[in-house]
C-alpha cells in the first residue's frame, strides 16, 4: 500500500535527513569561540554528511563564526528603542574608542531583548546596559567575566497568572491530569471556553490549536514552546521565562499529555543565556520530581524535555522556519497549507504556542476558563503581559487585565520621561502599526487594535516623545526588517533593501516627496501581498503608518484577521 502523500511538501524533498547539525555547531563555537574548518571537516567524516551542507548552515545563521573572534566582542544594538535612546551616537563613540585595540571587535547587532536598559550591549555575550560597557570589557580582558544574571522583576508577589503561591508546591494541574483526576479534553475544554488566544502574535485561538493536533491519528508527535522572541521592543517573554519556568513547563507539558506528544522542546534564542541556565534547571527539577521519563507517575505516559538553542536570526519566530532550523535546515518559512499540527517536526503534528500563551494554561485550568474570562476589561479576557520601553519613565515588563488601554499602560510605567509629550505609540513591537497621542484610550487587544489600525502583536508598546523624526524611526524598523529578511522570496529580499534605500536618501535630503511617497506605497503593497510570509508582509506598514498620520489618515490596514485552521504563535506573520 503506497503511503499517503502530504500536498505541499514536495519543496523539502531530498533535503538532508537528520539529526540537526546545528546543536553539533553550537558546541563547537561554544568550546572555542567559532568555527574552525578542521573542526567542521571532522564533524561532517563523523556524521557522513557532506561538508557543503554544514557551510550551507553557517552561511545563513548569523551567530555562527568562521573567523578566529578577538578576545572580547562588544554587540551593540542599533534598533528602535535603543535608537530612541541615542545608540547611533553613543556607540560610535564606544567602537571609535576601542578602534585599535586589536583584543576587542565591536559590531553592530539585532535587537538583543535588553529593551529595558536601552541601549543595550552584550560583552561576550553577557547582556548589559551601554554605560557598563568599559567595567565588562576590562573583566572580560581580564577572564573574570563572569555569567549574567536574569533581569530581576522587582516583584514581591507572583505574576497575577501564577497558580501557586511562594513555597507552594507546583505542579499540580500537571499531577491532577496524570494521575486521573482530569482528563485531557477537560483541559482542552477549559482552554477553549477561556478565550486563551496565542500570545505570541497571531492570536489564534489557543483551544483549537491544541484540538487539532490532538485529532492527529494516534502516533509520534512533538511539542515546541517558541521562545525565540526577537523583536525590537519585545522581552516580556524573557522576564516570564526567568520568574515562570515553572508555569511556561508545565503548560507544555500539558500540552504535551493532551495532544498526545511525548517529546517536547523549549526553542530558544541564543541570547537570553541567563534565562536557557533557569530553564535547564527547572527542568532538571521537574525530574527530579518525577514528572520526566517513561510511566510518568505510573500513567503509561512518556514525557520528555529538551532545549533547543537558536543559531540566531528573527525569522526563526516563524513557526515554519523555526521547524526548519530544528530539522537542521537554513531557516526559511514554508509554504503553507500544511501547517504544523497536521505535518510539523519531522513530518509528525506538533503543537507549537508562545512562552506566554503556555504559562497562562496552568491556572486556567485550575481556576476554571469563567474566572479567566472575568479578569479581562469589558469584552476582553484574561491578562496580558506588556513590554514597555522607549521614553517612558519605568521601561520594563507589566501584566495587565487584557483590555486595559495603552493610556493606562503608560502610567503603569511613569508616564513619559521627563514629563516629555507624546507623539506615537508602537503598541505590538515593531511589525505593528503607529498610533498617535488621540488614540491612547483603545483597550490593547487584538480586535480593538486591529480596529484602529493597528494589531497587538508581540506585546510591546514603544513610546515614542515629541520631537522624534517618527519617518526616521519607522525607517529604523524597516532597517531591521530588511536585516533579518531570510531571502527566500523576492518580494521581500529585494523589497524592503529597495525601500530602505529610498526612506534614507529621503531622510538625508530633507524628506519624502510625492513621487517617493507613491513609490514606497506601492513597494507596501506589493509586499504585502505576495511575501511568503510575515516578516515581508509587514516591513513596510510602520512606514505608511506614519506617513498616514502625517497626511491625517490612514493609508493602510494591518494584519488581515487570522481565520486559517492553525497559523503561526510568534512573529513575524500575516
Amino acid at each position: 500500500m503506497t503511503a499517503a502523500k502530504v500536498p505541499g511538501v514536495e519543496a523539502r524533498a531530498g533535503k538532508f535527513p537528520g539529526p540537526s547539525l546545528i546543536p553539533e555547531l553550537n558546541a563547537i563555537q561554544a568550546r572555542l569561540g567559532w568555527l574552525p574548518r578542521e573542526e567542521l571537516v571532522t564533524l561532517a567524516r563523523e556524521l557522513r554528511r557532506p561538508l557543503y551542507e554544514i557551510e550551507g548552515l553557517i552561511s545563513f545563521y548569523p551567530h555562527f563564526r568562521t573567523d578566529p573572534p578577538a578576545k572580547v566582542a562588544v554587540h551593540g544594538c542599533h534598533d528602535l528603542t535603543c535608537w530612541l535612546a541615542g545608540a547611533d551616537a553613543k556607540l560610535a563613540d564606544v567602537a571609535a574608542g576601542l578602534d585599535g585595540d586589536a583584543d576587542v571587535e565591536f559590531t553592530e547587532v539585532s535587537c538583543l531583548g535588553r529593551c529595558d536598559i536601552a541601549p543595550a550591549v552584550a560583552v561576550n555575550e553577557h547582556p548589559a546596559a551601554l554605560e557598563d560597557t568599559d567595567a565588562l570589557v576590562a573583566a572580560a580582558r581580564a577572564d573574570d567575566l563572569g555569567e549574567a544574571e536574569p533581569t530581576p522583576s522587582g516583584r514581591a508577589q507572583p505574576w497575577p497568572n501564577d497558580p501557586y503561591a511562594p513555597g507552594e508546591e507546583r505542579y499540580r494541574v500537571l499531577r491532577s491530569v496524570l494521575t486521573g483526576e482530569r482528563t485531557a479534553q477537560e483541559v482542552i475544554a477549559a482552554v477553549t471556553d477561556s478565550g486563551l488566544r496565542g500570545m505570541g502574535g497571531a492570536g489564534f485561538p489557543t483551544g483549537r490549536k491544541w484540538q487539532l493536533v490532538a485529532d492527529q491519528p494516534a502516533g509520534l508527535k512533538y511539542a515546541v514552546c517558541n521562545a525565540d522572541e526577537s523583536e525590537p521592543g519585545t522581552f516580556k517573554d524573557r522576564q516570564i521565562l526567568a520568574d515562570e519556568p515553572h508555569l511556561v513547563l508545565e503548560g507544555l507539558l500539558l500540552g504535551m499529555v493532551c495532544t498526545g506528544a511525548e517529546q517536547g522542546y523549549v526553542f530558544i534564542r541564543h541570547e537570553y543565556g541567563p534565562e536557557e541556565r533557569v530553564l535547564r534547571a527547572e527542568i532538571e527539577a521537574v525530574r527530579a520530581a518525577g514528572l520526566l521519563g517513561t510511566d510518568v507517575l505510573g500513567s503509561g505516559r512518556t514525557l520528555q524535555l529538551d532545549i533547543f538553542t537558536s543559531p540566531g536570526g528573527y525569522i526563526l519566530g516563524e513557526e515554519s522556519a523555526l521547524i526548519e532550523a530544528m530539522e537542521g535546515h537554513r531557516g526559511e518559512p514554508r509554504n503553507k497549507p500544511p501547517f504544523p499540527g497536521v505535518h510539523g517536526l519531522w513530518g509528525r503534528p506538533t503543537l507549537m504556542n508562545s512562552v506566554e500563551t503556555f504559562a497562562d494554561v496552568p491556572v486556567i485550568v485550575e481556576r476554571g476558563a469563567q474566572w479567566w474570562r472575568d479578569q479581562g476589561v469589558g469584552e476582553s479576557v484574561g491578562w496580558k503581559f506588556f513590554a514597555v520601553s522607549g521614553h517612558v519613565e519605568r521601561p520594563g515588563v507589566y501584566c495587565v487585565p487584557m483590555g486595559t488601554t495603552a493610556r493606562a499602560l503608560l502610567d503603569e510605567a511613569g508616564g513619559m520621561a521627563g514629563g516629555a509629550a507624546l507623539q506615537a505609540i508602537q503598541p505590538g513591537g515593531a511589525s505593528s502599526n503607529f498610533l498617535g497621542p488621540d488614540q491612547l484610550d483603545v483597550p490593547l487587544d487584538f480586535g480593538t487594535l486591529a480596529d484602529a489600525g493597528s494589531m497587538l502583536g508581540s506585546g510591546a508598546l514603544v513610546a515614542i516623545a515629541e520631537g522624534t523624526d517618527l519617518l526616521a524611526a519607522s525607517t529604523n524598523v524597516l532597517r531591521f526588517f530588511r536585516n533579518e529578511s531570510c531571502g527566500k522570496c523576492v518580494p521581500c529580499r529585494v523589497g524592503s533593501t529597495k525601500a530602505h534605500t529610498l526612506l534614507t536618501e529621503a531622510i538625508d535630503s530633507g524628506g519624502l516627496d510625492d513621487a517617493g511617497r507613491e513609490r514606497i506605497l506601492e513597494l507596501e503593497m506589493v509586499m504585502r501581498k505576495t511575501s511568503i510570509c510575515g516578516l515581508g508582509q509587514v516591513a513596510l506598514g510602520p512606514v505608511v503608518s506614519v506617513l498616514g498620520m502625517q497626511r491625517g489618515a490612514t493609508t493602510v490596514r494591518q494584519h488581515p484577521k487570522n481565520d486559517d485552521p492553525e497559523v503561526d504563535d510568534k512573529t513575524p506573520r500575516a
